[in-house]
Parts: C-alpha cells; structure tokens; sequence
C-alpha cells in the first residue's frame, strides 16, 4: 500500500507478543520487511478513523477503500456519482444515505490520485471489454439468443 505523501523521520514502536507474531508472520508471508506491513496497517487503521464508514479490503496487493454497509468500493461509488444526474437519485437507487456518499466524497477528496487509478483500471468502455474479454456478451445479445 505505502500512499504516504512523504516519509516522516524514522521511530520506533514496541508491539504487544501476539501483534508482533502477527506482523512477523505477515511479513514473512508477503516477502515484505515488518515495518512496511506495519506501516499499511497504521495507514488503514488512521483512514478508517478519519473516514468513519470507510474500510478496506481485498488481497495485499489489491487493497482498495470500500464503503461499510454497501457492496461499494469508494471508487464505484464515485463512478456512479459521475453516471446519475444526482446524488439524491443515486442515493435512491442504491439505498445510500447522504452520510454514506459524503464520506465516500471526502474520502475521493483527500486520495483522489489512489481512487482515479482504481476508476481508470475498474470501468472500461464497451469496446475496451470486447477486446480484452471476447467471449463476455451483452445482456441484449444473449437474451436476443435465447429467442432464437
């Protein structure tokens, strides 16, 4: 993960026996040195407090920001935003509180760069999702082969 702006000068931490089992683990496991590992988990676990309804999940290479009590990852949530004429009608459509979409938004705000690259490789066009999957049809054209 590592999305700091900046590093800050180096400290040292003293971990509880079963964190420190856990975070050598994890670092073993990931091939990674312990204080990266901890430094994610120390950026998650800030961003969840400075976005209360904001977790993250999915593999270690793949974390991405998502949006509690939704199936929404922050960065759906804002290519949705930008596809509804509204955020009341979005909010309607999904069932979403306007608490839900302005932490989403403040949340976009502040790490607008991560969430623009999980839009940018997340919501491809028709013709982008033709040539990388060719074998995905429309909706319209298999219903239309079912008829046949």
């Amino acid at each position: 993960m590592s999305r700091g702006r900046g590093k800050s000068a180096p400290f040292s931490i003293r971990l509880g026996r079963q964190d420190d089992d856990y975070v050598q683990s994890e670092a073993k496991r990931l091939n990674r040195p312990r204080g990266a590992v901890v430094q994610d988990y120390t950026s998650e676990a800030i961003r969840m407090r400075r976005f209360p309804g904001v977790a993250f999940r999915g593999e270690d290479h793949r974390r991405r920001a998502w949006l509690i009590g939704t199936g929404l990852d922050i960065w759906e949530l804002v290519g949705l935003l930008r596809d509804f004429d509204s955020e009341r009608e979005l909010a309607r459509e999904y069932a979403l509180t306007p608490g839900q979409i302005r932490i989403a938004l403040a949340y976009y705000n502040e790490y607008r760069d991560e969430v623009d690259e999980h839009l940018s490789r997340g919501r491809l066009s028709a013709e982008e999702m033709a040539s990388r999957y060719p074998f995905i049809q429309s909706f319209e054209a298999a219903t239309a082969d079912v008829g046949s």
